[in-house]
């Protein structure tokens, strides 16, 4: 189930920022613009826009993840490395145009279709960028992940620059119209058949220009520094899962938005409990005696708290005990799991010679019924003798 993202050229975890941009890049080098006549630039074009309409959506990439592309057939998709997924370049050219924040359009009328992704925003201007997303790794203990934590965290991020409010002027009055595309960010040229829409060469895109940038940030709009965040952490959370921070990427440039930052989390392994979904399983050892003439035992539970557990005479070793609700919280607030208690029956060692002798005793007094899965195996291999 990784063909889509090695479509794109990303890995598994890749962020939406980072498979927005390798789909991007992909896009432009086998748009049919660009290679006119050629079947397998076609192809690969449908390819990637395929993979891109499924990791793009966070839905249907987390079915794509668990069940592959077949379960996403019923929505029009069609199987990774069919190429069917769109019943024609019109459709993978709609997926083009919302990638690149253009409408929803054919490929046949007006303009070329690059004039939605050269001059940048398909509307004019350039205006304000949302600033890249970001990712990190976070390891809590176990205790933490049952629960729920608060973390702080010192990031390296772009911010905006507070002296010139994000504007990278020094002052309103530097900020000046760009005199070459009269402030739409995007100059036009024709060729041939179709209007080539390319960013402005002299304000970048930005429709403006500065005369007088702003000694802080040189007019860059933004700076790095250093951005000390609190990471709430909730109760249940487990390895692999994955946290969004809206808001905590990059700082946008111009003044625009910042990115998110998503946390993936690590959990440290804990020495008595494990983590089976929302249910946390223990081991617990017992004695011979303890296995056949039953006891009650005080166990521990995730949370900090004890549980009395009664263990029914005769428990065999593997048996498993359940408590109700004393597993771990699930993540979405949908309960508790439960303790599961897998008994371990241990069969006892350096014996000395009072104890061997009242095996001996006990083992002479056993009785078929007082071991019936001995008695059932036995049985059950008789025939093997017999046919020899």
């Amino acid at each position: 189930m990784s063909e889509y993202y090695e479509a794109l050229g990303v890995s598994k975890d890749a962020s939406q920022e980072e498979i927005k941009k390798a789909y991007r890049k992909l896009a432009l080098k086998y748009h049919p613009d660009r290679n006119p006549g050629d079947k397998q630039a076609e192809k690969d074009f449908k390819r990637i826009s395929e993979a891109y309409e499924v990791l793009s959506d966070e839905k249907k990439r987390q079915i794509y993840d668990q069940y592959g592309a077949d379960a996403l057939k019923g929505g029009g998709m069609g199987g990774p490395g069919g190429h069917g997924g769109f019943s024609s370049m019109e459709e993978a050219l709609r997926t083009f145009m919302g990638a690149f924040g253009g409408g929803g359009g054919g490929h046949g009328g007006g303009d070329s279709i690059f004039d939605s992704f050269f001059g940048g925003d398909p509307h004019g201007g350039g205006g304000a960028q949302q600033g890249a997303s970001k990712k990190m790794n976070l390891t809590i203990s176990f205790e933490e992940a049952i629960k729920g934590v608060e973390k702080e965290v010192v990031l390296n991020n772009y911010i905006c620059c507070t002296k010139c409010d994000g504007s990278g002027a020094a002052s309103t009055s530097s900020i000046k119209t760009c005199t070459q595309c009269r402030g739409a960010g995007q100059v036009h040229q024709n060729r041939g058949f179709f209007t080539m829409t390319s960013i402005c060469p002299q304000c970048y895109g930005k429709g403006k220009t500065i005369t007088d940038p702003c000694s802080s940030c040189k007019g860059e709009s933004r700076v790095k520094a250093k951005q000390q965040i609190k990471i709430k952490v909730p109760p249940g959370v487990d390895t692999g899962m994955r946290l969004r921070m809206t808001g905590h990427g990059d700082a946008g440039e111009t003044g625009g938005p910042a990115g998110d930052l998503y946390v993936f989390i690590s959990v440290e392994p804990h020495p008595v409990f494990q983590r089976e979904g929302d249910d946390v399983v223990i081991e617990l050892p017992l004695s011979f005696s303890d296995a056949a003439l039953g006891c009650k035992k005080e166990l521990p539970t995730p949370h900090g708290e004890s549980c009395r557990l009664t263990v029914p005479e005769g428990i065999q070793s593997g048996k498993i005990l359940r408590s109700k609700g004393a597993g771990a919280p699930n993540v979405h607030g949908r309960g508790k799991g439960d303790m599961l208690v897998k008994v371990i029956v241990e069969t006892p060692v350096s014996l000395n010679e009072k104890q061997k002798d009242l095996l001996r005793q006990f083992g002479e007094l056993e009785r078929e019924q007082n071991s019936p899965r001995k008695g059932s195996f036995f049985d059950k291999i008789k025939g093997f003798f017999s046919n020899s």
